[in-house]
């Protein structure tokens, strides 16, 4: 009975671990203070541990008596977050530790992404390591870095590094279940060049109004886990309230812009356009009923939706007209949300796409002599497709690459990644299953997942593993909604222990 307790009352550690961690600042692509904390905290408790040029870190743990002859086991976790803020937060995740705070029975952060998304799945591999009353074989911890934005982490992972064949993946969301699959995905990013056109060389008559359009407080959410919940994106709303508005009179753009990354739904945007002053009551008017349509389609979800407009002052350029104008239409024919749903797996989304992000940029001019240091102007797309289907990964990319070249003149995809195939005859999900169900008297949910995990890439690598993806339930991951259940988190962490004692 004792040691079935001990990871119950040994839950404190998770938390105390994940406290140290909202203060380590670990951004995608700089992870270098949460790898070299690691590292550290390694050393701290006297664990084997090494770091690989990607600045993945592998600990390596030995069996507790008894269990020296039982088959060894990976815990797996990515080290970085996603790095969402409400726009009238003052922080900088480079430097600035994560501001915590219980709710009832939520961890929350305050105004901010909470990263529990994958801290807490760290939180719970060093607990487990350091449990003194828990009975395991031979563990190692892989912590990988950028999971978020390229999974360069899990590519990078060289040949021959890990030694085991069972990996517990800790990076799933949902209390009582265990997901045997994923999505593969690949990232398309497109850019629209263009000569900026100053205020003496606007073709618009000198009775103009500056109007800057804005939709807020939208949820947001996973790319993969909540495309399918009915969410509105920020960046449609903007481009189809120009689409609509474009035919009735002359308009400038002078700005767009909305989201920030490209798992992330987006939740903010904003346009800044010039209008002939005699249209100045119709735009408003036009405004009031895109936002009650708007209202009439989302307003069940996006309880704290905002669309506002207001005057502003007069842009100093502008994009050119047709430019413009082709920007707008290519990006209302850009598609969003999800695309299909598995023939396979019930409930289960198959392919999907997300219109993340728009921005205005900067860049050296090439085409110039290295003596100028003149800028060229454009606005760069992101959008992230997936699929459990590879054909259908790119069918889907194909779509938006022709959709955003009507007005682009760069359009270029990533490497993608694969997805990762079930096995539903896998005996560790067997194992997981049994733990679950001799620790609560009920059967775990077995499921594959639209969104993207590591374990596609473990399996080129390392063909035999054998895998399954746990995690306790969180709400509102890649946004500053995102909460984390700290009972579920708790009965996580005894089903991760009972698994490993069991193994």
């Amino acid at each position: 009975m004792s040691n079935q307790q001990s990871p119950i009352s040994n839950s404190k550690a998770v938390f105390d671990i994940f406290a140290q961690i909202c203060q380590v600042p670990r951004p995608s692509k700089h992870e270098e203070q949460i790898s070299r904390w690691l590292q550290e905290w390694a050393k701290a408790h006297s664990i084997e541990c090494i770091a690989d040029e990607a600045m993945n870190v592998i600990m390596r743990v030995p069996a507790t008596p008894g269990y020296e002859d039982h088959e060894g086991v990976i815990l797996q976790a990515h080290m970085d977050m996603v790095c969402e803020k409400n726009g009238d937060v003052a922080h900088d995740f480079m430097t600035d530790p994560i501001e915590t705070y219980a709710d009832g029975e939520w961890l929350k952060a305050k105004g901010t992404t909470l990263g529990g998304d994958d801290g807490i799945g760290i939180a719970m591999a060093l607990a487990a390591i350091t449990d003194p009353g828990l009975q395991h074989p031979a563990i190692e911890c892989l912590f990988t870095v950028d999971e978020e934005t390229g999974l360069t982490g899990a590519m990078k992972l060289q040949d021959g590094v890990l030694r085991h064949k069972k990996l517990i993946n800790l990076d799933s969301e949902d209390d009582g279940q265990i997901f045997i699959g994923c999505a593969g995905g690949i990232d398309t990013l497109a850019k629209m060049h263009y000569e900026p056109v100053h205020n003496a060389q606007c073709t618009m008559h000198n009775a103009q109004l500056a109007i800057r359009l804005s939709v807020g407080g939208l949820m947001g959410g996973h790319s993969g886990d909540d495309i399918n919940k009915g969410r509105a994106n920020a960046n449609q709303l903007i481009v189809w309230f120009l689409a609509r508005i474009w035919p009735q009179t002359e308009i400038q753009l002078a700005s767009i812009s909305g989201g920030n990354l490209r798992n992330a739904i987006a939740r903010e945007a904003e346009a800044v356009i010039a209008i002939p002053m005699d249209y100045k009551e119709q735009i408003r008017i036009e405004w009031n009923r895109f936002t009650a349509q708007m209202e009439g389609v989302f307003g069940e979800v996006e309880k704290e939706m905002r669309l506002d407009l207001e005057t502003t002052d007069m842009p100093d350029a502008f994009i050119p007209a047709d430019k413009a104008y082709r920007l707008v239409m290519a990006l209302c024919e850009c598609p969003h949300g999800m695309i299909a749903m598995s023939h396979d797996i019930p409930g289960l989304v198959e392919t999907s796409t997300n219109l993340a992000s728009i921005k205005m940029r900067q860049e050296p001019n090439s085409s110039l002599s290295t003596f100028d240091f003149r800028l060229s102007t454009y606005i760069e797309i992101n959008t992230s497709q997936r699929s459990s289907k590879e054909s259908s990964k790119h069918h889907i990319k194909w779509a938006v690459e022709q959709a955003l070249s009507m007005a682009c003149d760069e359009v270029t995809h990533g490497d993608g990644y694969p997805g990762w195939t079930p096995n539903t005859s896998s005996p560790l999900l067997e194992t997981a299953r049994q733990a679950y169900i001799s620790l609560f008297g009920d059967e775990p949910k077995v499921l594959a997942i639209h969104a993207g995990l590591e374990c596609g890439l473990f399996l080129e690598k390392y063909p035999y593993l054998d895998m399954v993806s746990i995690g306790p339930q969180m709400y509102g991951v890649h946004s500053p909604q995102e909460r984390l259940s700290i009972p579920s988190t708790e009965r996580c962490y005894q089903w991760l222990c009972r698994i490993l004692k069991n193994l």
